[in-house]
C-alpha cells in the first residue's frame, strides 16, 4: 500500500505520516517498505490518470509491504491507527488465502487443459477413422461384355435342331 493511501485510512496527512516512519527508520527494512523510483512513479502515475501539474506530489511515494503496515501500528499512536492497522492486516490475510486458493484453481485448470488435450488427440483419430468409414467405396470396375441374360436384352436365341444357335435381333 502507498503512504498517500494508508494516511487517508489512519486520519493523517501524508507528510506526518512520513515523518513518523522516518524517525523510526530501524522499524522498516526494505522487505516492510521501500520507496518508487522515478520510472516506476511514473508508471503508476500513467496508470491511475493523476496530474502532473504543481499540486501533486513532490517526491516519490513509499510502499508499505504487509509487515510494514503492520509495524505502523507501533510507530503511529492513536485508536483510530490501531483499529485501521487491525482492519489493513486481516485484508492483506484475506488476500494472501485468495493467492493460494487462486493457485490451487490454477493447477486445476492445467490438469483439466492436460487432460482436454489428450482426450482431443483420441477425438481427432476416431473421428479420422470415421470420416474413412463414411466415405464410398470405390465404384466397380466395368465390365467388359454383355449385360444380363440375352432374353432381358431383346434376343433371341433359336436352335435349328442341329445344335447351331442363331440370334435373331427384335423378332418374336
Amino acid at each position: 500500500m502507498f503512504d498517500g493511501d494508508l494516511a487517508e485510512l489512519y486520519g493523517v496527512p501524508t507528510k506526518r505520516l512520513n515523518e513518523a516512519v522516518k524517525r523510526n527508520r530501524e522499524r522498516f527494512p526494505e522487505d516492510f517498505m521501500f520507496q518508487l523510483n522515478g520510472e516506476e512513479f511514473d508508471t503508476l502515475r500513467s496508470q491511475i490518470a493523476t496530474s502532473s501539474s504543481s499540486g501533486g506530489r513532490r517526491y516519490l511515494p513509499y510502499a508499505f509491504t504487509e509487515h510494514g503496515v503492520a509495524m505502523l501500528s507501533s510507530v503511529l499512536r492513536g485508536k483510530r491507527a490501531v483499529q485501521m492497522n487491525i482492519l489493513i492486516v486481516r485484508a492483506f490475510v484475506k488476500m494472501r488465502e485468495l493467492l493460494v486458493s487462486h493457485k490451487d484453481l490454477a493447477a486445476r485448470v492445467e490438469k483439466l487443459e492436460a487432460n482436454q488435450q489428450e482426450h482431443g488427440s483420441v477425438i481427432s483419430l476416431l473421428a479420422d477413422e470415421i470420416d474413412e468409414m463414411k466415405r464410398l467405396p470405390d465404384p466397380p470396375k466395368r465390365r467388359f461384355g454383355f449385360k444380363g441374360a440375352p432374353a432381358q436384352r431383346g434376343i433371341k436365341l433359336l436352335s435349328d435342331g442341329a445344335g447351331v444357335r442363331r440370334r435373331v435381333l427384335g423378332q418374336s
